[in-house]
């Protein structure tokens, strides 16, 4: 589970740009596997963000230093000239070098801070963090596949509490990344409709702050949703690659509740 590999190479000669897949804080590397079908006719790759995956006994650097980290990360791994970069809740607050990337899609990023009852559930999550029955009844919460609740359970269960709580009390804190509005690329964010409130309101603020984004919701997604529904993730996901933004989303038009 934590030995996913980092780099996969495409199945054919290839001239499309690498693409970047980042995964979020409570699962590693191995979610974007149900992906790799979507992206084999190019260079894909999947890092391990510090402390998480193979990665689990280092310190989490910040949010600042995971980027560093992550930019050098995708050059060690191979990727030459800009790439497409995706990224999943913290793997899109990581996203912090846009001289590197050619296009962004984030899905279910918070920026905003985490308040009211999102917090709540953050510091209980942390008070059991090291139960297994905690991370079923998460997976369960999330929608995802038998195969997937597995991983999911054992990957959480080996993040220490430390690295944790270091990473919730930042994000809760509201990241909004730096030097964002001098990006020029192609940009699109996206919350699930079932994604907490704050993963809406942060879209309204990212588009604030880069006007040209494309802004959608997935209609009856939530929070990991590449995992929970990978046929309709995928397709979405080709279409972007492709230069186009998929019919199926919605344009939001209001902060979710």
């Amino acid at each position: 589970m934590t030995a996913f590999p980092e780099a996969h190479r495409p199945s054919v000669a290839s001239t499309h740009r690498p693409v970047v897949l980042l995964h979020a804080g409570s699962a590693a590397n191995w979610m974007w596997e149900p992906q790799l079908p979507a992206v084999r006719d190019r260079l894909a790759l999947t890092p391990h963000l510090p402390g998480f995956g193979e990665r689990i006994a280092e310190e989490w650097p910040g949010i600042t230093g995971a980027a560093d980290d992550l930019a050098r990360r995708i050059r060690d791994l191979g990727a030459e000239g800009p790439v497409d970069l995706v990224g999943l809740s913290l793997g899109g607050v990581v996203a912090r070098h846009p001289q590197l990337v050619a296009s962004v899609l984030t899905s279910g990023t918070a920026v905003m801070p985490v308040v009211g009852t999102a917090r709540a559930l953050s510091a209980l999550q942390l008070m059991l963090w090291n139960r297994r029955a905690m991370w079923r009844a998460q997976a369960s919460a999330l929608g995802l596949t038998a195969e997937a609740v597995e991983r999911y359970v054992e990957h959480g269960l080996s993040v220490r509490r430390t690295t944790a709580r270091v990473l919730l009390d930042e994000i809760s804190a509201g990241a909004m990344p730096e030097g964002l509005d001098r990006y020029r690329g192609r940009m699109l964010l996206l919350a699930g409709e079932l994604d907490p409130a704050v993963m809406a309101e942060s879209l309204e603020a990212l588009r604030e702050v880069v006007p040209h984004a494309e802004k959608r919701t997935a209609p009856g997604m939530r929070y990991i949703w590449n995992i929970e529904n990978p046929k309709r993730f995928n397709a979405m996901l080709r279409d972007w690659l492709r230069g186009g933004v998929d019919h199926w989303l919605l344009e939001p038009t209001h902060v979710l509740l």
